[in-house]
C-alpha cells in the first residue's frame, strides 16, 4: 500500500475514535477470536428517532429496531434507554478485503496490517437488495472506482419503475438527487456497485435492486481505503458462531420478513446452527436453553451461551453509557 493510503487509514481511525463511530475495531489477538466491540447503551435526547440515534452510531435500521424491539422506531421517546449493537461476530471464512454478509446486513473490510500495528476491520451498516432484486453472492474484486458517478439505470429498473408509471431518465447526472450518492466501487459482478445514497434511511434494510448502499460519510471514509484489485466476498450467513477468551457467542440476524413482523424462528432452521456449534464448541461449553433462546428471540446481538454466561439485562448494567 502507498505511504497515502496509510496516513489515510490513520485519519479514519482517528475519526472514529473522536466522532464515537465503533466502525473501526482492533481484532482479536488470538485467531480463533471472532467477537469485536462492545454493546453500548444511551438514551434518547429531544425528539430522536432510532433512525437517527442509528446513523449518528453507524448502525442500519434493522439492527437498532430488532435489538429494541419493545421501543417505538418513531417517537422513542426521551429519555428512553436504548441498546446500541456496536458487538459482531465477524462473518466465517477469511478475513481480507471486503467481506459483505447480507443477512447481517453489514460490510467489514480487512485492511492489510502495517508492520508494528495491530490488524483491524472497518465495518458498516448497508443496504441491500430485496427479493426481486438480489444481491449476488460469491467473490468478486473492486474493478473500478467514482467519484460524482452518474447513473444509469439498468432495463429492467426501467421497466419496472415504468410499470408503476414513473418513466426514469436513461441516465442521472452527479447531484443530490442522484441514487449513486457521490462515491461508487464498482464490482466484477457486472451492473452490481457499492455506493453512497441519497435516502441513508435505507441504510439497514432489503431496499435496493441489488448494489450496496451505504452513508454517504461511510461510503466517502471506504472510497479512499478501497483500491482497484481489492478482493470481495459477499455471503448470506443469517447466524455467526463465535469465540471470545474462551467463551462461546451466537449471533442470530433477522430475517426479511421480521421487518413486517414475522413469527419467531421456525424448529427446522435450528440445524444448520446446532451443526455450526457443534463443530466449534465442546457440547459442554454450551446452555442448548440459552441457544434456542437466542435463536427465536433474533436480535442481531452477539450473546454468550456457555453454561453460566449472564443474561443481557446483565450485559446492558455493565454496558458503557454513551451521551447523544
Amino acid at each position: 500500500m502507498h505511504s497515502g493510503l496509510h496516513l489515510t487509514t490513520a485519519l479514519c481511525l482517528l475519526l472514529h475514535l473522536l466522532t464515537g463511530h465503533a466502525a473501526t475495531l482492533v481484532l482479536p489477538d488470538e485467531p480463533n477470536d471472532d467477537v469485536v466491540g462492545e454493546l453500548r447503551v444511551t438514551r434518547v435526547t429531544g425528539e430522536d428517532t432510532l433512525l437517527d440515534i442509528a446513523r449518528r452510531h453507524d448502525l442500519g435500521y434493522t439492527e437498532i429496531t430488532a435489538a429494541n424491539a419493545k421501543v417505538d422506531p418513531w417517537v422513542p421517546g426521551q429519555g428512553k434507554v436504548v441498546l446500541l449493537p456496536t458487538r459482531f461476530i465477524l462473518p466465517a471464512g477469511e478475513r481480507s478485503g471486503l467481506v459483505i454478509n447480507l443477512a447481517q446486513m453489514r460490510l467489514f473490510y480487512f485492511p492489510p496490517p502495517q508492520r508494528g500495528e495491530k490488524p483491524v476491520v472497518i465495518t458498516h451498516p448497508i443496504g441491500v437488495g430485496v427479493e426481486y432484486g438480489s444481491t449476488p453472492l460469491g467473490s468478486t474484486t473492486i474493478v473500478d472506482r467514482a467519484v460524482d458517478p452518474t447513473w444509469v439505470p439498468p432495463e429492467s429498473v426501467r421497466s419496472r419503475w415504468a410499470a408503476e408509471g414513473i418513466d426514469l431518465p436513461t441516465s442521472v447526472p452527479p447531484g443530490p438527487g442522484n441514487p449513486l450518492g457521490t462515491h461508487a466501487l464498482y464490482l466484477g459482478f457486472a451492473g452490481y456497485l457499492i455506493h453512497g445514497t441519497d435516502r441513508p434511511w435505507g441504510i439497514g434494510m432489503r431496499v435496493s435492486s441489488g448494489c450496496i448502499r451505504m452513508y454517504p460519510e461511510d461510503i466517502a471514509a471506504l472510497f479512499a481505503l478501497v483500491p482497484v484489485g481489492t478482493p470481495v466476498r459477499i455471503v448470506d450467513q443469517p447466524f455467526a458462531v463465535g469465540r471470545l477468551h474462551g467463551s462461546a457467542f451466537v449471533q442470530v440476524f433477522p430475517r426479511p420478513h421480521d421487518e413486517e413482523g414475522g413469527d419467531a424462528l421456525d424448529i427446522v432452521d435450528h440445524t444448520p446452527l446446532i451443526r455450526a456449534l457443534t463443530r466449534r464448541i465442546p457440547r459442554g461449553e454450551v446452555d442448548w436453553d440459552r441457544v434456542m433462546q437466542v435463536a427465536q428471540q433474533r436480535l442481531g446481538v452477539p450473546l454468550p451461551v456457555g453454561p453460566r454466561a449472564p443474561s443481557l439485562e446483565v450485559l446492558l448494567e455493565r454496558a458503557p453509557w454513551v451521551e447523544q
